[in-house]
């Protein structure tokens, strides 16, 4: 993680996927990001509202997304497009919280989550209120400033116990940086020491990350298997850091 940078939430996700070994494509040989500044709304919604629901979904196995709510994205922020019966709350994420700090403008990022109930009621809120800034054209700096001062003055809430989320899709895209994440587990606690987990220790199958502005602990289990059951299989070319 960046000095000073207190990331936009699922950001940090990209950090501790490459920690997983992420293969990195396309990365840019000259360290430019081609999204410099926002484009066209348009570019960041999905025209066709199936198809979003459909990569919504892929997230998490069938036994669980086929009654969860699923959101999509307007001009206006996330929107209910299903009503869901069993808590969990599925979306497809885009650049603004779900790609690397220099993919934050890059309107083809599209990256599934399925949360369950209480990350729905809390983490899911930070995801939401980001998009919302983003759409308005606000920067990556801009959000950071605004999402930890909202923090401050609790208006955004800490991590309920037990939230977490499957990120398990086969589809999707997280931006040029980091390509197709593996699939993975994430469990979000509020200011919690990672060490608690055996977390990051030599063997230990948890990665986690804490950032202590966001007042956010992720704790990432990669998982042998895509959401449709199939299994994943790692690139031959690895980053480890």
């Amino acid at each position: 993680m960046r000095k000073n940078k207190t990331g936009a939430i699922v950001i940090k996700s990209f950090a501790v996927l490459v920690v997983l070994g992420l293969a990195l494509q396309a990365m840019a040989q000259d360290n430019k990001t081609p999204y410099s500044k926002m484009g066209p709304v348009e570019q960041y919604l999905m025209a066709d509202r199936d198809a979003e629901i459909a990569l919504a979904r892929d997230a998490a196995p069938e036994s669980i997304s086929r009654d969860a709510e699923v959101l999509v994205l307007s001009r206006h922020g996330f929107e209910t497009a299903v009503k869901g019966k069993n808590g969990f709350v599925c979306v497809v994420g885009r650049s603004w919280t779900s790609a690397a700090d220099e993919d934050y403008w890059d309107p083809k990022v599209r990256v599934p989550i399925c949360v369950n109930a209480a990350a729905a009621r809390t983490y899911l809120l930070r995801v939401r209120k980001i998009a919302d800034l983003a759409l308005a054209g606000q920067t990556l700096a801009q959000v950071n400033e605004i999402t930890v001062a909202a923090l401050a003055r609790k208006e955004l809430p800490s991590m309920e116990p037990g939230a977490m989320c499957y990120m398990m899709g086969k589809q999707g895209y997280g931006g040029a940086s980091a390509p197709h994440w593996p699939p993975h587990l994430m469990f979000f606690y509020s200011d919690i020491d990672p060490a608690i987990w055996g977390a990051n220790l030599p063997g230990s199958p948890i990665i986690a990350v804490a950032d202590p502005l966001q007042h956010l602990t992720q704790f990432v289990i990669p998982t042998q298997r895509w959401s449709d059951g199939t299994e994943y299989l790692p690139s031959s070319t690895h980053v480890h850091q």
